[in-house]
């Protein structure tokens, strides 16, 4: 069964599905480009490991007022000493922050001749859009490395969570963009936002001159995938989708959207 939306389903945002969804459409998109490809260039799945930060809900301890441990064995406690108390720890028992390894992966386009890199197709994770030096800033020095290297970019965020990679100039509102960056014109690039009533573009593949762009319908793609896992078999439709809140009008539209399906 398709997907209710027209674009990106913002429940396949859910950080439980998206490693699933990011592996399985990374896929989809290299079996698409492939044959558009051929004979100067190949399409190679390369993986990389990035470490996600898991919330964990903070349990409350119940602690006795005084613990008593006796130092030693029985045999070797002398007639006449005394326990010792241990001071209890608060009256609350923390979390410390926990992050687990996850395998993601992206596209690298690289000639035939050589295997020379000249397209890097990035679908972002929540760990590079993690606030702070080991998230949005080291894949912001990546993004940075590629281009300064005459490394065409395109960069696809279907997340609405986290910090988004920086862009000089007013960004169109949207939950959702596209980002193609043309090693020549570095550092300027086009942006495609997306809305989440509206189907996904289909954006071009830079590669070298005098070669022609090649397309990418992300949208296919994930229509591809989404009946391939049986996400509707998965998908609990009657709860709101996962954090940041939508609009007002946004969340009234996903609702009519889920009734006319039958999901709600």
């Amino acid at each position: 069964m398709p997907s209710p939306f027209p674009g990106m389903d913002p429940y396949l945002e859910t950080p439980a599905y998206w490693p699933d969804v990011h592996n399985s459409l990374i896929t989809a998109l290299r079996e698409q480009i492939q044959p558009n490809l051929s004979p100067n260039y190949l399409a190679i799945i390369t993986p990389h490991v990035l470490y996600e930060s898991l919330e964990v809900a903070t349990p409350r301890a119940i602690v006795p007022d005084i613990a008593v441990s006796r130092i030693g064995h029985a045999e070797d406690q002398a007639e006449g000493d005394v326990a010792v108390a241990i001071a209890p720890p608060a009256d609350a028992t923390l979390v410390l922050p926990f992050a687990f390894p996850t395998r993601y992966h992206r596209i690298e386009i690289r000639t035939v001749a050589g295997e020379r890199l000249v397209t890097v197709i990035e679908l972002l994770s929540p760990a590079n859009k993690r606030p702070g030096e080991e998230g949005a800033d080291v894949y912001d020095r990546k993004r940075r490395d590629l281009t300064q290297s005459r490394i065409h970019l395109v960069e696809i965020d279907l997340l609405r969570a986290g910090t988004r990679p920086r862009l000089f100039g007013e960004r169109p509102d949207a939950p959702y963009y596209v980002t193609v960056s043309r090693s020549l014109f570095y550092p300027r690039a086009n942006l495609w936002p997306i809305s989440l009533r509206a189907k996904i573009p289909v954006v071009p593949v830079p590669l070298e001159p005098p070669d022609a762009d090649v397309p990418l319908d992300i949208g296919a793609a994930l229509a591809r995938i989404y009946d391939g896992a049986r996400y509707d078999l998965r998908v609990d439709y009657r709860q709101p989708p996962p954090a940041p809140d939508l609009s007002s009008e946004d969340a009234e539209w996903l609702n009519e959207r889920l009734v006319q399906a039958g999901k709600r």
